[in-house]
């Protein structure tokens, strides 16, 4: 049986949204709402802060939560930390984001499903795109898979690329696949690439984890057709507030 524990990495300063994880939504705030939806799969969850409000908002509300140094590059480096921390024997660690109010439990379920597998080192998400000019987007990332799920290669920019096809097809030739950014990992694992420089895939393409695959780790990409939808703004939590109210 594995043993899974969430971790939910929370960082009060953001260039774009201070303050991002104690902002309302539909009456409670992003942090308690991305805690309650990850705590209907995974019993043992855990917030990782390095502030002192959010710690008191998780403590107010009945969550478990630790505090990390302010001086991490990553939320993949808070979550060691945080680990160490709490303590105890776990198989898998998930590293589900602070702005992530609507993760679904099916998609929480298919991240540690991958861990069925033996060889799966650490996994990941992705879901189908619905338009060429999504996939277009360098903010959404995609990934290429091997024919048993793993990831080939994330990037910023449309890969494959489709020859001999007008691009307005292209979807209809290849299962172009959008990386959402959650992750699990193999607590030996996770101790193993927390040790790792930065790679020169990664500062190329500004993505963390092309440092794991340069380095040859195994990360199996599960599928959704769940689009997540992340509070990185106050306009897209001007938005979320309007779905949840079902405006």
């Amino acid at each position: 049986m594995i043993k899974f524990i969430c971790i939910i990495p929370a960082r009060y300063a953001s260039t774009r949204f201070p303050g991002k994880p104690l902002a309302i939504l539909g009456g409670k705030t992003v942090i308690q709402r991305v805690y309650e939806q990850v705590s209907k799969v995974i019993h043992d969850v855990y917030v990782a802060t390095d502030d002192q409000r959010i710690f008191n908002q998780v403590e107010e509300f009945g969550g478990n939560v630790v505090m990390t140094s302010p001086n991490h590059r990553s939320g993949t480096d808070r979550i060691e930390e945080a680990l160490q921390h709490i303590g105890g024997q776990w198989d898998v660690v998930l590293n589900v984001q602070g702005d992530e109010p609507f993760i679904q439990p099916s998609q929480i379920e298919t991240l540690c499903s991958c861990f069925d597998e033996q060889q799966t080192e650490i996994a990941t998400l992705g879901k189908p795109f619905a338009t060429i000019e999504a996939v277009e987007n360098p903010n959404s990332p995609k990934i290429v898979v091997d024919n048993k799920g793993f990831a080939l290669y994330f990037s910023r920019s449309i890969i494959p690329f489709i020859r001999g096809v007008e691009k307005n097809d292209w979807l209809s030739h290849y299962p172009f696949l959008k990386h959402l950014g959650i992750y699990a990992y193999r607590t030996e694992v996770l101790k193993q690439i927390t040790q790792l420089p930065q790679s020169s895939l990664e500062l190329a393409e500004s993505l963390e984890q092309l440092r794991w695959l340069q380095n040859g780790f195994r990360i199996k990409v599960g599928t959704t057709d769940i689009e997540t939808i992340g509070i990185d703004t106050p306009e897209d939590l001007a938005k979320a507030e309007k779905f949840i109210q079902g405006i």
